[in-house]
Order: structure tokens, then C-alpha cells, then sequence
């Protein structure tokens, strides 16, 4: 079991605009390192606002975009700044159909999105008649915006196993992966490939931990291993094919979302 965030331990405001060409702008503080935030922010955004994943940009990093953000952190791109994205995205997208139903004299719930404005049961209303309709607290520059919040009020859970087989040479002490598989319960995925690419470093992680990596000191305390090709962090060749369950994407993400 992993605490992926602490009550309150990580908090993140962003904005999200819809420009007049039906394109949004995504405004996130958190920083992409690798762990493919900037794609699962992106499939959040064209999920919750019907659109494609073409027609959404993020900007990371930027104050001018984010209002605040406590940092990038292991998953909270996802499981915090995911949220504040999706809460963004939400707002934005009630504003809309209610702007759009009050032009067409027609109920929210009757309104829907798609990916050049709102359709209503008696006529389209583009994203620029629909912008140009919404609150002055909703305009800005050329766009209209709404924002979002994750201020981290519950503690985030994550649960995994793994089980190896393994061969020891009793004479020597030598350890061989011979079968290694491991599933997660990462509740709802927004992006499988990523997440398995998580658990997959997770195992070469654990492996090294278990097996290689060690900090070694000398009697009086001096530093034996000064330099990482000492520490011995597995290799490719040292982590095993790993079987893993396939996650199920969120059953809300069209299917270009499903496919990045």
C-alpha cells in the first residue's frame, strides 16, 4: 500500500480557457518530467469537454497560466493535478451549455459539446457566440475561462503486489529472477500504457533495492560508494520480463484518448 498524497500535503489551481476556434488552454503548474502528465492532462481536458485531443494545449509551469501548484511529485500530476484539471474542466464546460441554452432558449441538460461549440435541440451555437455570451467573470484576453481547485483534503491510496520465483545458488549466494508478476489497484486509470510503464519501474526499483543498491560505510563512517557505477542500479539486462495485469481505462475516455 502507497499514501500517493497526504491530507493536505498538495494543492494545485489551474485555469482553463476555450478560445473562439473551439481550442482550449490548459494553464497547469505542475512540471512534465517524463511521467506523462502533459498527455493525461490533455485527455482529461478533451474528455470532460468533448473534443479532440488535437484542439487542447497545455502551458506548464507558468504563473501567467496557473494560479498555483505545490509541485511535481511521483503521481499528484496525475492523482492532484489531474483533479484541479478535471474540476476546470467541468466548470467550464456547466458554463458553456448554460450560455449555450440561454441563446437558444433551451435547458442545460439538453445541450451537449462537441468539438466546434454546443448543440442545442434548436440550433448550434458556436464557441465564439457561446464566449462572447458568457459572464465578464469568465472573459479574458480572447477567451473564456473557468478554474479549478484539488486542495488535497483525503489521503489518496494505492495498492499493489508482487510476487517473483526465483533460483539461489547455495554455495554462492547468487539470486536469478526466474518469473516475475505484479498487479495494481490503481482505481480509475486514466492512461494504461503509462501505468504500466509506472509499475514496470517500480519492479527495477524494488529489485535493485532488494537485491544490489547499498550504501556502504567503512568503520569510522567514510563513504565507500561515492559514485552511482558503485551503487549498482539495475540495468536493463538485470530486470526481468515482468507480467502485469492490464489496467482498464476510465470508462468515460473516448477512444483517441484510450489510444495515447
Amino acid at each position: 500500500m502507497i499514501a500517493t498524497m497526504a491530507p493536505f500535503g498538495h494543492v494545485s489551481k489551474i485555469t482553463l480557457t476555450v478560445k473562439p476556434d473551439g481550442t482550449y488552454v490548459a494553464g497547469v503548474g505542475t512540471s512534465e518530467f517524463g511521467n506523462g502528465t502533459t498527455t493525461v492532462h490533455a485527455q482529461i481536458v478533451a474528455t470532460d469537454m468533448s473534443t479532440e485531443l488535437e484542439r487542447v494545449r497545455l502551458t506548464n509551469s507558468d504563473t501567467d497560466g496557473a494560479i498555483y501548484d505545490t509541485g511535481a511529485f511521483a503521481s499528484a500530476g496525475t492523482t492532484v493535478a489531474g483533479k484541479a484539471v478535471h474540476a476546470a474542466a467541468i466548470a467550464l464546460r456547466t458554463l458553456l451549455l448554460r450560455v449555450a441554452a440561454d441563446i437558444t432558449g433551451s435547458e442545460p441538460a439538453d445541450c451537449s459539446m462537441f468539438p466546434d461549440g454546443i448543440r442545442s435541440p434548436k440550433r448550434i451555437v458556436g464557441s465564439a457566440e457561446a464566449m462572447r455570451a458568457c459572464p465578464a467573470a469568465h472573459r479574458g484576453g480572447d477567451g473564456a475561462f473557468a478554474r479549478g481547485d484539488e486542495l488535497g483534503e483525503f489521503r489518496s491510496l494505492a495498492w499493489k503486489v508482487h510476487g517473483v520465483r526465483v533460483a539461489v545458488d547455495t554455495c554462492t549466494g547468487a539470486v536469478r529472477i526466474l518469473e516475475s508478476v505484479h498487479a495494481a489497484d490503481a482505481g480509475t486509470v486514466m492512461n494504461p500504457e503509462q501505468c504500466r510503464g509506472q509499475g514496470e519501474g517500480g519492479v527495477a526499483q524494488a529489485l535493485g533495492t532488494a537485491l544490489s543498491e547499498e550504501v556502504m560505510l567503512d568503520e569510522k563512517g567514510n563513504l565507500l560508494t561515492p559514485v552511482l557505477r558503485a551503487y549498482m542500479i539495475p540495468q536493463m539486462h538485470d530486470v526481468p520480463e515482468t507480467r502485469s495485469t492490464s489496467p482498464r481505462p476510465s470508462t468515460n475516455s473516448p477512444p483517441s484518448a484510450r489510444n495515447r
